[in-house]
Order: structure tokens, then sequence, then C-alpha cells
């Protein structure tokens, strides 16, 4: 898989651990792309990570900086995902695809450390996030231009949601952009109707509607995605839409799109009385993204721009009373932005294709470039800690086209007033069929 270097940034060894995958295709479908064609695929991803981070961890460090300026680095290990891939071809056209994952090693009983609930620790089983089912549904093939996916399925929202396999981006983790303001990786239940038509790839996607009583000033609609119950709640409904161009050889351009209502929405329905019946909570998101994959160079880029309305009115009638709602928690602090953005461009270039003896060995060293604009609260009236940029530079090292070896130096600048937030990071991933 090629890659693109941008030199805007001072290099710093990078070695992390990655899978080869086609940049053009969605991640969405990736179970339904084994090599060989066998009617059980299985096979899967994982990442291993260590970080140093070169700034203070304390909860109240953006509301007293000064005080926590000087803190001592801290540093950690980690397994952000390891997945399992098990899909099988019944024939006729009908096909099934699932995928488990696993983060952070797993669930079980741990310490968890809670920024957002008066700076706490709790001791508690972990239910979302830890093993998830992140894709479960059946497929019926009409034609190259009709298929319909009903089922567990992933949002393809902006550009990591749909390809969000490791070997899809330079970085360690995951483009920090999205993955904050955004689910990611999104799923939810819902139908999917999707196919090929020309140089063109489009979905349209029917789901339940998010949650404005997980949305929070930090993560936006992030957790909006998540039930605490054994089912999603789905009491408003919202759509997806993706359309993706493929043109110009080894280039993809994408556009996506999400509408819903996230009030109202809750076990048992939330602020049915007075003047809260009138919150709707309606999330618009519009989204442009590409891949260029050519001659030994890969970029990508994203810009996502989102909007909820009545974020005042969810401000001021969700907070004070999720508190009482439980399993319910109130977001961090009372506040919560009307629009967020989010912007990334990384490039690489393959310095080992200028090797033959390593070329002909298809081994791969991209040397990477990396820049993200983000902010989960873009209209606060104060400045504020989440807005942020970020700068990483380091190397990709592909032994084999299945593994990577991942290293980077990353710059978390915070606006005047906050203390910015550097940190090394190494990885190794793998990612591939093996049936």
């Amino acid at each position: 898989m090629n890659k693109y270097q941008l030199k805007l940034f001072s290099s710093i060894l990078c070695v992390g651990f990655s899978l080869h995958a086609n940049a053009q295709v969605n991640a969405a479908d990736s179970v339904m792309n084994h090599v060989s064609g066998n009617k059980l695929s299985i096979g899967g991803y994982g990442e291993v990570t260590y970080s140093r981070n070169y700034y203070s961890d304390n909860g109240n460090r953006y509301n007293q900086p000064e005080k926590y300026k000087n803190d001592p680095s801290h540093g950690r290990f980690d397994i952000p995902h390891a997945v399992i891939y098990l899909s099988y071809d019944f024939g006729k056209g009908w096909k099934f695809g699932s995928e488990i994952e696993f983060e952070h090693g797993g669930s079980g009983s741990s310490i968890e450390y809670e920024a957002d609930e008066a700076i706490e620790y709790e001791n508690e089983t972990e239910r979302g996030g830890e093993v998830e089912l992140e894709q479960f549904w059946l497929q019926k093939t009409f034609s190259r231009a009709f298929n319909l996916r009903m089922g567990h399925i992933v949002v393809p929202f902006g550009l990591t949601n749909a390809h969000h396999e490791p070997l899809s981006f330079f970085t360690i983790y995951r483009p920090e952009g999205e993955s904050t303001i955004l689910p990611c990786t999104w799923h939810q239940t819902g139908v999917s109707l999707w196919g090929k038509v020309g140089k063109f790839r489009y979905e349209t996607q029917l789901l339940a509607g998010l949650d404005a009583y997980h949305f929070s000033r930090s993560n936006w609609i992030q957790g909006g995605a998540k039930s605490p119950f054994e089912f999603d709640v789905a009491n408003k409904y919202a759509v997806s839409v993706r359309l993706d161009n493929y043109s110009v050889p080894g280039l993809r351009l994408g556009i996506s799109g999400y509408y819903g209502q996230s009030m109202h929405n809750s076990v048992p329905h939330d602020m049915e009385y007075g003047e809260a019946k009138k919150i709707k909570g309606n999330v618009w998101l519009g989204a442009f993204d590409f891949t260029y994959n050519k001659y030994n160079w890969i970029a990508r880029g994203n810009i996502d721009y989102g909007y909820v309305s009545d974020a005042d009115k969810i401000t001021g009638y969700v907070y004070p009373n999720t508190s009482n709602v439980k399993p319910y928690e109130s977001g961090n602090g009372k506040y919560f932005g009307s629009h967020a953005v989010a912007s990334m461009i990384e490039v690489g270039y393959d310095i080992f294709s200028q090797i033959a003896k390593l070329r002909a060995d298809k081994q791969k060293l991209y040397i990477f470039g990396h820049y993200e604009y983000y902010d989960s609260y873009v209209h606060a009236t104060s400045k504020q800690w989440t807005n942020r940029n970020i700068i990483a530079a380091g190397v990709n090292y592909y032994p084999l086209p299945q593994i990577c070896i991942k290293g980077e130096y990353h710059y978390r600048n915070l606006k005047s007033g906050y203390n910015d937030e550097p940190s090394i990071n190494i990885g190794v991933t793998y990612e591939g069929f093996f049936l």
C-alpha cells in the first residue's frame, strides 16, 4: 500500500505495525473483501501501542493550567483495538458479515479514571466500548448497483469511520479530530442500501437517532450512539448518505452527510413536558474526504462540520437533570456547543521504493507528516481548551504487507493560556485475512 510525504514538520523516528489494505475501499466492506474468495472468511486486525506523554494527566489541567504546567511526564501501554472478522457467503446473493472488537484489552473489572464525573476513579465492569459487536449483518446482493444490508452496520460518515483500520492512517492512534467529536468507530443497527455505478459508489442508511443525554463539551456528539441499556433506543430516527468517486486512477473523493433528531430518544422519553417538548436537538453533519495512493505517495484528508439545533436548551434542560436519571450521567461540565469542526491532512512517501532490493522484497518505509485542527465547541464565548491543532511526524515500516511498525512525534497545540501536550508514540499493528 503506497503512502506520501508532507515535509511541513520535522520528522522523528516512528515505528508501527500495520496491515496492507486498499485505501480506496470502505472499511464497512472489509469483511467482504477476502482475497481468495472463500465462502468462509476469517480475519482481523490489532494494535499494540506505547506512549510517553510530556504533559500533566490531572483532570483539572484545563481549569488550572498554571498549577499543572510542570507536572512530570507519564507513559502507558495499550491495546486500542483487537478485531476478529468472520463472514460467510451462503450463495444466491446472500452473505453474512460480522466484526467483534476488543478495546483496550477487553471487558473486566478495572479502575477507571472519570474526568467527566467530578474527577474521580471508579471500580467498574465495563460494558460499551470494551467488547463490542461492531458489525453483524445479512446482505442480499441483487446486482453490482443494488445491495441491501440489514443489521448492525458501520456508519461511513467522514474519513475515519469509513476507513478506520490501522493501515488507513499513518499515526499510531486514529486521527484525533474525528474520533473526538464523532462516534468512532460509529456503528449502529439499521438498514443500508449501497452499490457501485460506473466510477461511483453510493450508500444510504436508515438508523436510530443519537441520544443528546450523552453529548458533552469535550466530545460533542461522540457518546450519542452508545446505549446504557441492553438495546438501542429508537424513538427517533436518522439518515446517513455517502458518495465516493474513483474517476482518477489512485484517487478517491468522498462526500458524506447525516441528519437525525437527538432529543426525546431515551427511555422513558426525556423532557416530555412543557417547553421541553419543543426541543429537537437536530443533528446536521457534512464531510468531504479524499485518499490519493499512487507513485509511492499516499495523501489523505478530510474536513467535517456539524451543527446541533437547540444546543443552549439542551444545556439548560438536559445537563441539570441527568444526574437524577440513572444510568445517564451529566456531560463534561454543563456546557454543550452547537457547532463542531474537524479537519486533517497527512502525506507520506515510501523511501524504500528508491532501493531496488527492498522494493523487490515488498518492504516499505513511509516518512510522513500529519496536521489536524478540531474544536468541539466552536462558538464558545470565551477561549476554550477544546480548540486544538495537532502536528505529527514519523515513519511507518512494513516488513510485510500485513504488518506495520509505527513511530511518531505528536504535538497537541492548545490556545494561549493552556499547556501544550507533546508525546512520543510507538506501535505495532497487523491486518489481514487468515482463511
